[in-house]
């Protein structure tokens, strides 16, 4: 039985009060996406918090983020890399990437990030295409139908050993509904069927509560070839 989203979103405050300083450039970055519209559809700062340490906790120096939105998960996965490191991210609305460029911007680490606007999959079949390989990390959370896709690309980029991280693979329990017409849902499952059939792969998934209610993560370790 899951908690009440009142609830969970007072625990996920109390969390956030008590391990996670104030945090001046990512809520200047949550103002910033509301002021242009952007969906409210970050990771919280919590998440955030996680996807930061994973990198820190892998030794990444190269990230590659599917879906930008407005920056705030860019901001958080950022601040894990060394000073040489290098993430890039890909957005398909250019007004969300123009968001986020400003917002990388106010949080001083434009300089080492690259938002790449376009559709996903036609930006990495590019990189894969010019070697553009070797990622240690992969946070993908860009539309849901594109998943099998976007998973596919992220092996051929990512070296063995690397870390792969999939946002919002719950989706309330929707997954369990096999019948549902629901194309995140269709795409959500489609995920959890490929990484089966994927020798290279050891994942879990992790279920969340909290101001993002009930959704949940997939943690994925890419084997050697």
């Amino acid at each position: 039985m899951t908690p009440d989203n009142l609830q969970a979103a007072a625990v996920d405050a109390y969390i956030a009060s008590k391990l996670l300083p104030v945090d001046r450039a990512l809520e200047a970055a949550l103002a910033a996406n509301a002021a242009a519209g952007l969906p409210p559809i970050d990771v919280s700062a919590a998440q955030g918090r996680m996807l930061e340490l994973l990198a820190r906790m892998i030794g990444a120096r190269r990230i590659l983020e599917v879906g930008t939105l407005g920056g705030y998960s860019t901001i958080c996965l950022l601040r894990a890399l060394p000073k040489d490191g290098c993430l890039i991210s890909l957005e398909l609305e250019p007004l969300h990437a123009a968001v986020a460029v400003r917002n990388l911007d106010n949080a001083g680490a434009g300089g080492r990030a690259q938002v790449r606007v376009g559709a996903a999959i036609e930006t990495l079949e590019a990189m894969i295409a010019a070697g553009e390989g070797d990622f240690d990390m992969v946070f993908i959370d860009a539309d849901k139908p594109g998943n099998v896709a976007y998973l596919r690309a992220s092996m051929a980029l990512c070296r063995p050993g690397a870390m792969i991280i999939v946002d919002n693979v719950v989706r309330e329990g929707a997954i369990l509904d096999a019948d549902s017409d629901d194309p995140r849902v269709i795409g959500t499952r489609a995920l959890f069927d490929e990484i089966a059939l994927q020798p290279r792969l050891a994942a879990t998934a992790i279920q969340t509560v909290g101001a993002k209610h009930w959704d949940g993560f997939m943690l994925i370790h890419v084997g050697a070839a």
